[in-house]
């Protein structure tokens, strides 16, 4: 397993591949881990990493927070997650490199583009995440949180996540940072002991930060209006990735190209092939 430190933080990471560099930001929410491009709903089932690597050099990472990453208390924005996938290209010594997000790693995506189009050759949004209910969903989830907190104490959401395996979807309780408590004895104990009134406001600031519209959250629209970037959107049908998300970035990205196949139609057979095609294109 390969690490790095960005920003004080440790990022896991892993290369697949030879040829133009793909960033690939996992699938997953808070939960989102390199091995999700594998083995994780669709993602399975259209085997992306069997046929990329191929003629890609894939960089994988699991996010701040995620998997083997590690994670700061802090009221994380979108700009947060660019940071860390700048730091690893900067890292890997790659200049530009083409993106690709899943679910909602296609928002630090948007905010990528947004903040260093230079460094950007070209986005493959997948099943972007958006929509009435995706926000409401994601408010609720940090409500229920915030409201255990307020009940047990911050030693109390550590005693909780140590005593199972469960993911911040699974069991909000347990808040956004459960992966690191139960990974770093010494960030627990700092958590634990962090004043409660801080730590909730905390909360507010990032929640009213990363889900604050009824689209597709990363950038603004006057910013991606602004873009020039070649850009594939592949759309989602569900609560979380509702299809007007993805109609969305088809509306502010210039040069999308959005490819209208209902979910249930979207295979290995057919996905790779399509992806590889766009990539090839820019």
């Amino acid at each position: 397993m390969a690490f790095v430190d960005i920003d004080g933080i440790r990022t896991h990471y892993q290369i697949e591949g030879n040829g133009p560099a793909l960033l690939m930001f996992a699938p997953g929410g808070f939960d989102a881990t390199m091995d999700k491009w594998r083995h994780f709903g669709v993602y399975q089932r259209i085997n992306l990493l069997g046929h990329l690597p191929d003629h890609f050099q894939c960089i994988l990472f699991d996010r701040r927070e995620n998997g083997e990453s590690g994670g700061r208390v802090e009221a994380i924005g979108w700009s947060d997650f660019v940071g860390q996938a700048v730091g690893l290209l900067d890292h890997l010594g790659v200049e530009a490199a083409h993106l690709m997000g899943g679910c909602m790693g296609c928002s630090p995506v948007l905010a990528m583009a947004a903040q260093y189009p230079e460094r950007v050759h070209s986005m493959v949004h997948y099943w972007p995440v958006g929509g009435a209910r995706y926000r409401i969903n994601a408010h609720q989830r940090f409500a229920a949180h915030a409201d255990y907190v307020t009940a047990n104490g911050l030693g109390g959401v550590v005693s909780l996540v140590q005593s199972h395996d469960k993911n911040f979807s699974q069991d909000p309780a347990g808040g956004p940072w459960n992966n690191v408590i139960r990974k770093d004895k010494d960030f627990a104990a700092h958590y634990a002991a962090m004043d409660q009134t801080q730590y909730l406001e905390i909360l507010r600031q990032m929640v009213g930060g990363l889900f604050d519209r009824d689209t597709a959250p990363g950038a603004t629209a006057e910013d991606l209006l602004s873009l020039h970037i070649p850009s594939l959107i592949v759309p989602g049908k569900d609560a979380a990735h509702a299809t007007s998300a993805a109609r969305y970035l088809e509306e502010v990205l210039e040069r999308s190209d959005y490819w209208d196949l209902p979910p249930d139609a979207q295979t290995e057979q057919n996905v790779p092939e399509r992806v590889l095609a766009f990539l090839r294109s820019v």
